[in-house]
């Protein structure tokens, strides 16, 4: 067995940041600043109570109240427009130097096909000086209209970005830089820059991307302790998971490597719902993955490896958060088309939205697309005991941190849900 698993993670791994760049990033991360109408921070979406996400299948975006599972979207004309079409992922060591591709669907990736270091929805108008990818995807909630940015008409920030995608950032930089704490504190921090009139959204994303990488590193689960070399570290239970997963389950085939994931695209037959991830010229609600981005047809329902540091934490599960434990989502990775036939809708965490609930499960009236998505499945299916597959749970509650409760930085106080 020994030699079927990955190697252990080390400071080696890591893009190295600077502390002082991550205090700054700590304090905007929580700081509605960088939302259009000022009403929403990153950490609503990504928050450690709920293991750096949200806890909910489709996230309550722009326009919501309240935090996780209690998150409520909004009344009068504030309301939201459209649940997030996608589960919000945990940020789980996203400063590792490994990484080439970020989002569900690979949207954004390590590229020189726009000459700037990244392929990205932002094409040739991404900003320069970008320290990592992870800078580069913190950029993108904040031109999202029902994330960050706000519907068109509302604020200055999404008038830009429905101008140009690059148009919002310059105005949330500006908001920044005239602030008497962030200004000072970021000329301070950043050595390229002279004058608060100097900053702009790349030293926003670059400290950003320093707290995130600081704070979501985790590197000391049993399993990393297993293979520092720690042969007690985990129970004979999860050592048994253990084996299923580098051996017979084949889980590793997919969740490879030190971070445990090969960073590809997988078809499973999730059970769909919600707005889906409609293209320019989608006729209905549905979600196509992997081939949004990459336009060839052979990646269409294929959606990105998550990496499972901490899995246990950022439930439910899914690129949809279709299922709402771990057993749930191990289940269906043995059986996709038995798991989609006894799939119920009220598996997924939605809260309540009256004017939207038409739309939620309205892919399922469409037989020919879900016929497509029943078609398009990269699983053998395959047999696994109702004890073996505790112990593959077990396994994966041995991948959480056993330091999560004292992190770098933490919430900061005043921090309003």
């Amino acid at each position: 067995m020994a030699q079927d698993l990955p190697r252990p993670l080390t400071d080696a791994d890591f893009i190295p940041f600077d502390m002082e760049q991550a205090a700054i990033g700590h304090q905007l991360f929580y700081d509605p600043i960088l939302s259009g109408n000022q009403n929403i921070a990153c950490a609503h979406c990504h928050h450690p109570d709920f293991g750096t996400s949200d806890g909910l299948s489709l996230g309550i975006g722009e326009g919501g109240q309240g935090l996780g599972p209690d998150r409520t979207p909004g009344i009068g004309a504030d309301k939201i427009r459209k649940r997030i079409p996608r589960n919000s992922p945990g940020l789980w060591n996203l400063g590792a130097k490994e990484i080439h591709t970020v989002f569900h669907d690979g949207r954004l990736s390590i590229s020189d096909v726009y000459g700037n270091g990244f392929n990205s929805p932002a094409q040739e108008w991404l900003p320069e000086g970008l320290n990592s990818l992870l800078a580069a995807q913190a950029l993108f909630p904040l031109t999202s209209q029902f994330e960050m940015a706000g519907n068109v008409a509302e604020n200055q920030v999404t008038g830009a970005v429905h101008d140009r995608i690059d148009k919002g950032w310059p105005i949330l930089a500006k908001r920044v830089r005239t602030d008497p704490l962030y200004g000072p504190a970021m000329v301070s921090a950043f050595d390229e820059i002279d004058t608060t009139e100097d900053i702009t959204i790349t030293q926003i994303a670059n400290a950003l991307a320093a707290f995130m990488a600081l704070e979501w590193r985790s590197t000391d689960s049993p399993f990393d302790q297993f293979l520092a070399g720690d042969r007690l570290a985990l129970t004979p239970q999860q050592k048994e998971g253990m084996s299923l997963f580098f051996g017979d389950a084949g889980c590793s085939s997919c969740h490879s490597g030190p971070l445990l994931s090969d960073q590809r695209f997988h078809a499973l037959g999730l059970p769909p719902f919600g707005p889906g991830k409609t293209r320019q010229w989608d006729p209905y609600a549905r979600d196509v993955g992997r081939v949004g981005e990459s336009n060839r047809l052979e990646d269409a329902y294929r959606f990105r490896t998550p990496m499972l540091r901490n899995v246990a934490k950022t439930a439910p599960y899914g690129h949809n958060g279709a299922f709402p434990d771990l057993e749930g989502i191990v289940r269906h990775h043995l059986n996709p088309p038995e798991s989609l036939a006894t799939w119920t809708s009220d598996m997924a965490a939605l809260p309540e939205v009256p004017w939207l609930e038409r739309v939620d499960f309205i892919v399922w009236e469409d037989s020919l697309e879900m016929a497509r998505q029943r078609r398009k499945i990269d699983i053998t299916p395959q047999n696994l005991t109702d004890d073996q597959i505790a112990d593959l749970v077990a396994f994966l509650h041995a991948l959480t941190g056993t330091t999560l409760d004292t992190p770098l930085f933490g919430v900061p106080e005043g921090f309003e849900p």
